[in-house]
Parts: C-alpha cells; sequence; structure tokens
C-alpha cells in the first residue's frame, strides 16, 4: 500500500485503520444515501449535493452525468490531483508553472491572461480554475462559459475541505472510488504521524513564517498548521487573524517578538510567496530576541509540501516531523503516497 519503508508495527496500524476507513466509505458509496435528494458532501464554500451536482466556490452548479474527458487545470494543485486520480490523457492543458509529477510537464501550456481562443482551439469540455481567476479574470471565464465551456472554480483552505474537493474531483473524473481511496490513506498517513508524536511529553513550539517581508503566518485552521501540528509541533501564533478570508494571516513583528523567549523553531515556507534566507531572518531587526534565532534553529520548507491540498501534505508533515524530533522521524524516507494504487 505504501511506496516507504516503515517500521513494522506503525505500518501494520497504519494497513488496519486504511481497511476499515475504505469499509466505511464503500458503505457510504453504496447506501442510499447518494440518492438524488442528499447532500453527501458538505463545504463552506463548495459541495456536492445529492448524486452528481457539484456547487463550486463561485456559486455555479454542474450536474456530472458523465466523466469528462478533455481537462484544462489552470492551478497546480489541480493538475497534481487529477494525475493522482489516475488520469493522463484526459488532460489536455496545464499551467504556467507547473512543477509536479514530471508527466504534468509534458503537457500543453494555457494561461488566463491569454487569448479564450486558444483554449477554444482545443476543445476541452470543462476547465479547472481556482477563485483567484474567478475574481481577477471575469471577462475570460465569461468567454469560455458563453462558448459552452464548462468551468469549476476551487480551492479548499484547510484539510476538511480538502477532503470534499477530492470527492468532487473524483466526480467530475468518473474517479470517485480512488478519491476514497486517497481520503482513506491520508487519514491513516496522519494517523500514523500522530502515533510517533501524541506520546512526546514536551514538544516543540514554533511561529511558522508565511510571508517574511510582511510578518505574516498562517491560519491555525490551515493546512500549513495542520501539517505542523500533525509533526507534533505547538503553533504559538493561535490568534492569527485571516487576511481576505484567505490561510494567510498578519502578524506582525511586535506579537511574534512577545513570543520571544518560547519560540523553539522559527520555519519558514520558501517558494514564490516567500524566498527567505538564513541571513535575512538572523539579521531582521529585533528577531535575535527570539529564542529560536538567537540558536539558530531556522528551517525552510517546500511551500508546496505544506499550503497546497494534495497527497504530497504528508510529505510535508513529515520533513517538519524530522525537523523537530529527528530521533522519531530518523533515516526514513519520506513518508508520502503521492500515488495511489
Amino acid at each position: 500500500m505504501f511506496d516507504v519503508q516503515l517500521p513494522q508495527g506503525l505500518r501494520i496500524m497504519i494497513n488496519r485503520q486504511i481497511n476499515t476507513i475504505i469499509s466505511l466509505l464503500l458503505v457510504v458509496i453504496l447506501t442510499p444515501a447518494f440518492s438524488p435528494s442528499v447532500k453527501v458532501a458538505v463545504a463552506a464554500n463548495f459541495r456536492i449535493e445529492g448524486h452528481n451536482m457539484i456547487v463550486d466556490q463561485a456559486g455555479r452548479k454542474l450536474t456530472v452525468y458523465k466523466p469528462f474527458e478533455r481537462i484544462i487545470s489552470l492551478y497546480g494543485a489541480h493538475t497534481e490531483n487529477l494525475f493522482n486520480l489516475g488520469l493522463d490523457n484526459e488532460i489536455i492543458g496545464v499551467s504556467r508553472h507547473e512543477t509536479y509529477p514530471p508527466q504534468a510537464l509534458k503537457k500543453p501550456v494555457f494561461s488566463y491572461r491569454e487569448d479564450p481562443e486558444k483554449f477554444l482551439a482545443v476543445r476541452p469540455d470543462l476547465v479547472i480554475i481556482r477563485p483567484m481567476i474567478d475574481r481577477g479574470y471575469p471577462q475570460f471565464v465569461s468567454m469560455l462559459e458563453k462558448n459552452g465551456i464548462m468551468i469549476i472554480s476551487l480551492q479548499p483552505g484547510n484539510v476538511e475541505d480538502m477532503y470534499i474537493y477530492w470527492q468532487i474531483l473524483g466526480l467530475l473524473s468518473g474517479k470517485q472510488q480512488r478519491a476514497m481511496k486517497m481520503i482513506s490513506q491520508f487519514k491513516a498517513a496522519v494517523s500514523g504521524f500522530k502515533f510517533l508524536t501524541d506520546a512526546k511529553t514536551t514538544k516543540k513550539r514554533v511561529y511558522f513564517e508565511a510571508i517574511h517581508s510582511k510578518m505574516k503566518t498562517f491560519t491555525p485552521d490551515s493546512m500549513a498548521v495542520f501539517a505542523l501540528e500533525t509533526a507534533g509541533g505547538i503553533n504559538i501564533a493561535t490568534d492569527a487573524k485571516p487576511v481576505r478570508n484567505t490561510n494567510i494571516a498578519y502578524y506582525g513583528k511586535e506579537r511574534i517578538l512577545s513570543h520571544g523567549r518560547e519560540i523553539d523553531v522559527y520555519l519558514a515556507q520558501s517558494g514564490a510567496m516567500n524566498k527567505p534566507t538564513m541571513e535575512l531572518i538572523m539579521n531582521e531587526p529585533g528577531f535575535k530576541t527570539i529564542k529560536a534565532v538567537a540558536e539558530g534553529e531556522i528551517y525552510f520548507i517546500d511551500e508546496h509540501i505544506v499550503s497546497r491540498p494534495t497527497m504530497r501534505l504528508l510529505d510535508g508533515i513529515y520533513n517538519i516531523g524530522k525537523i523537530l524530533y529527528p530521533e522519531d522521524f530518523s533515516e526514513k524516507a519520506p513518508f508520502g503516497m503521492n500515488n495511489v494504487e
């Protein structure tokens, strides 16, 4: 089931959990709860209603009668998840900044900044976007819709919404059972990580930087904080409030420094959103009063494995665990399941 080497006891425990979860999910799939009049998945901003209706984050309603076969994905997480669901030929286009999986780099590239005619020329039956495109490029979206192309806008902000998001992608692609298996594997792996860390009597306290230049962190319900806490870390910014309904929160230097003596580890995401360096953080005025900075406990982690709603969030958990508790996460291979069997 897994593509990594784990202690035998932990492997047995996780496999048992997977089998139990799959059995429960199959009961859900095969019972009348999937009748058209019953909601089977609910989220704050998007959901599945009845047997085959999707409501996206813009309020669009789409009834799925058969799997879509010519899909353009305009967000890296959509692309990664579609491949993880087992699609390939059905994906006829991807966004400009794809990095994973390697197969995505071979696909034709599309952008919402381009002439919609480029999209129309390849005759997609579905374009999957995210809310930022809906808000920022309404004319582009409207042109595609006027020409009969289905649009779905999705971007989950937390792990519970991520499960529903995977179910929606499974419904769109005809891979519902595979989506359920992704969920069961993810939940079982999370239980495995918690097994490693729940018994620890002393846990590391962490400030998790999202954007250094603006002194921003992550909201307590974000995927990044979920990864941190699943790895056994304690988030010191529990009072962080979201900015514009995102999972990013302005925290400010004053509040960071107020926790200075409590912070055992200074963790920063690294990527397009944030490009921190050790020197930048060490030389930030006032930061030498932070315990972690003074002791050199500053670490960086790829934003793609802590902020995106994909199975690689497990790799993010594992890598954070290695930082916090190397004795527990030691030399084992990354505990990620990037492909569902």
